[in-house]
């Protein structure tokens, strides 16, 4: 493929471009997604191409839109619903939680639910504690969602792609900062529910998503200059979660460093290294560790705030204490 870098914005919306092209039955709604192009640009170009019927603005109500989304779904559409931020879907967790991931149990695989929600998910800069939150453990957490948290341009495309067509609900979290990101697009498969070591390494495997991966990858490089070797694990899909990939991974390194922008409390770090616990304990040489957000709710100070979230010195601390090079 083109080794040029392409924006994550523009990678997830050729994604939608592309199924509406294949699928008339694929739409778009949200706030500010048709004339606007999106609040940040995700769907720029899309209402132009498709029109009114297919690329929808909506009134600032999750609680309604994404009910019509869902209901739209059962009625064997392909909506996707965009979110201005995840920190708003809270207004619509019935219709996701309740209706869209449970219709198809309930119905004995009557009444599917082919509907992606999608949007910026996790910390901004400056944004304050209600527009700041990481619902990634929250959507993990649920049987019956697919939930997938991208970090390149690559796996983004490909997995909104792959999401768009599956026929169960997904909750695709992306990161604000990282629209503006630029990555080459490969020629690597990228599939739900299948994790990624995108960095060998020996001496520690760093398990994470998103944002984060970016934060390890950066530590990986700084470590490798103390004669550390870092395995980097871009998770991708946190449910279902990969378990081969990272045990893999683990019984190769022998320590695991468990990476992400939420809490520690319940979160996928923790699932992560119970994983480890349950299944590669005989391989561990150290105890498993985590860095995550720090237990408080998000300053909006911007010295505080950097203080309450992960960081890649806090990152390599942690590998330091792991491999003994402290």
């Amino acid at each position: 493929m083109n080794s040029e870098k392409v924006p994550v914005r523009v990678a997830l919306r050729d994604a939608m471009a592309e199924c509406m092209r294949e699928d008339e039955t694929v739409f778009v709604m949200g706030e500010d997604v048709a004339h606007y192009g999106g609040s940040y640009k995700v769907t720029e170009g899309l209402h132009k191409e498709f029109g009114d019927k297919r690329v929808i603005d909506t009134p600032i109500s999750e609680m309604g839109f994404g009910g019509i989304g869902v209901g739209a779904a059962l009625s064997g559409l392909r909506p996707v619903v965009e979110f201005m931020t995840f920190n708003f879907a809270m207004q619509a967790i019935d219709h996701i939680i309740n209706s869209a991931a449970k219709s198809s149990y309930m119905s004995g695989g009557e009444a599917v639910c082919p509907i992606v929600f999608r949007g910026p998910n996790g910390m901004a800069a400056g944004t304050g504690a209600q527009h700041s939150q990481c619902f990634a453990s929250w959507y993990a957490h649920c049987p019956g969602l697919k939930v997938i948290s991208p970090y390149d341009s690559h796996s983004a495309k490909e997995l909104l792609k792959a999401s768009i067509k599956d026929p169960d609900p997904v909750v695709f979290l992306e990161q604000e900062l990282m629209y503006g990101e630029g990555f080459a697009l490969t020629n690597e498969k990228v599939e739900i529910g299948k994790a990624a070591v995108i960095r060998k390494g020996t001496d520690v495997t760093l398990v994470s998503f998103s944002r984060m991966v970016g934060f390890a990858l950066k530590a990986a490089e700084e470590c490798e200059k103390l004669g550390i070797s870092c395995e980097v694990v871009d998770l991708r899909t946190l449910r279902p979660i990969d378990e081969k990939t990272i045990i893999s991974s683990v019984k190769k390194t022998n320590r695991v460093l468990a990476i992400e922008e939420g809490w520690a409390y319940s979160g996928i770090a923790s699932e992560v290294i119970s994983i480890v616990n349950e299944k590669a304990w005989d391989s561990l040489d150290a105890e498993p560790l985590r860095v995550t957000a720090e237990n408080t709710l998000l300053p909006y100070a911007k010295n505080l705030e950097e203080l309450a979230v992960p960081t890649v010195e806090k990152i390599i601390n942690k590998i330091k204490y792991l491999t003994n090079k402290i």
